[in-house]
């Protein structure tokens, strides 16, 4: 695994119902634009159907309109919803956001989190995880194999299937599944050698199994003859830092109740235990405090990121979940001083120019005295051509 960390966002994303969803669509946008000229690696983007807040329906679409509007960052699906779609399509798709990308885009696969989506689609929330199986399954042999596929399902149906176009990656772009605190997605990321999204790595159930989950991909692969990469595996926390920890609370009043009444209140998603707060000082403080996130300035960040590398025995991305609590301004500047002051941390720049400054201190004054003297010789030797010159 590289020693350089790779940083980057996952983006359901979480807007204010009522709000104008226009202007919420084109904001998120905007910020991965931003994250693209500040040199951030990656940028998730979910799929979400109802509950009013998670606006972005297919990540497939938005990742195109994305990728016109971006030059480096990678873009990825964050995830789709296995359960709600042929897994053909999905394929299909993908292989073309390759193509149309050139090589910046990543697949992320997922059973679906919100159960008021599954239910409007005549599931039961129960049935994704079994679909997201099945459909995983079919997705990685139309990607890796030339082989006709069969596959039937509630949902879908398969006869002699085979994609016409391969990937433009070579071999294959990057594919990933979400973790929260159970062993389903190290299980399948394990079993078809692909990458882990570990959504809930920061919640006090998530943390806790960050290494059990480790162990169970290096099992499943060591089973399926796959390679378990610690590089490929994705730690996502939240982050919203500024100049000081008194700008940074002040920042979030914006919008991080509203965040905690979203998952307390409105998602039926259990899994995302994030407390119950309904005053800004609280809610920082249930973030803090917690190791939920980190609301403070760029050594709290540091602090959080080395604490998740110490639990985790090591990974290869950090990401931010995307979530304006700070208004759009605030977030951008967090954003920002994450780039300038966090990475170099962690992707060896930092230490190089820290070192370079402490030699030149430790031999300040040594050479302060060298350059005066060549100040002096050069006075004294322009005097001396100038006295040679009048005696001629």
């Amino acid at each position: 695994m590289s020693d350089r960390l790779r940083f980057g966002t996952f983006m359901a994303p979480f807007h204010r119902a009522g709000e104008n969803p226009t202007l919420a669509i084109e904001r998120d946008l905007d910020l991965i634009a931003h994250m693209d000229k500040l040199g951030w690696d990656e940028a998730w983007i979910g799929e979400h159907h109802s509950a009013g807040s998670e606006i972005i329906a297919s990540p497939e679409i938005f990742i195109a309109t994305a990728a016109e509007r971006t030059r480096h960052i990678k873009l990825g699906t964050g995830v789709i919803s296995v359960a709600y779609h042929n897994p053909y399509m999905i394929a299909e798709r993908a292989v073309l956001l390759d193509h149309l990308t050139r090589g910046r885009f990543m697949l992320g696969l997922g059973p679906g989190s919100l159960p008021t989506d599954a239910i409007m689609l005549g599931l039961d929330p129960t049935e994704t995880r079994p679909l997201l199986e099945e459909g995983l399954e079919v997705i990685m042999q139309l990607l890796t194999s030339d082989e006709p596929v069969n596959s039937e399902t509630k949902t879908w149906t398969l006869n002699e299937a085979r994609l016409h176009l391969r990937p433009y990656s070579d071999p294959l772009f990057d594919v990933a599944v979400p973790a929260v605190a159970s062993p389903t997605g190290p299980r399948l990321a394990g079993k078809h050698g692909i990458g882990l999204l570990s959504i809930g790595a920061t919640q006090s159930e998530g943390f806790d199994v960050l290494g059990l989950h480790w162990d169970v991909m290096e099992e499943r692969a060591a089973t399926f003859g796959t390679v378990a990469d610690r590089s490929t595996w994705r730690l996502v926390g939240l982050m919203h830092i500024a100049e000081s920890r008194e700008q940074a609370y002040r920042d979030v009043e914006y919008g991080i109740v509203e965040w905690f009444d979203y998952f307390q209140h409105t998602a039926a998603f259990p899994q995302m235990d994030v407390g119950d707060s309904g005053a800004v000082r609280e809610a920082i403080e249930f973030v803090n405090e917690s190791g939920l996130g980190s609301i403070g300035t760029a050594d709290d960040a540091c602090a959080q990121i080395e604490r998740l590398q110490k639990q985790s025995g090591g990974f290869g991305c950090y990401m931010t979940l995307a979530h304006e609590w700070a208004n759009p301004e605030a977030t951008k500047r967090s954003y920002e001083l994450i780039a300038q002051r966090v990475f170099p941390e962690f992707q060896g720049q930092s230490w190089s120019t820290q070192q370079a400054k402490q030699r030149a201190r430790e031999g300040r004054e040594h050479l302060a005295e060298r350059n005066m003297q060549a100040v002096e010789d050069m006075v004294a030797k322009h005097q001396a051509e100038m006295d040679a010159k009048q005696r001629s």
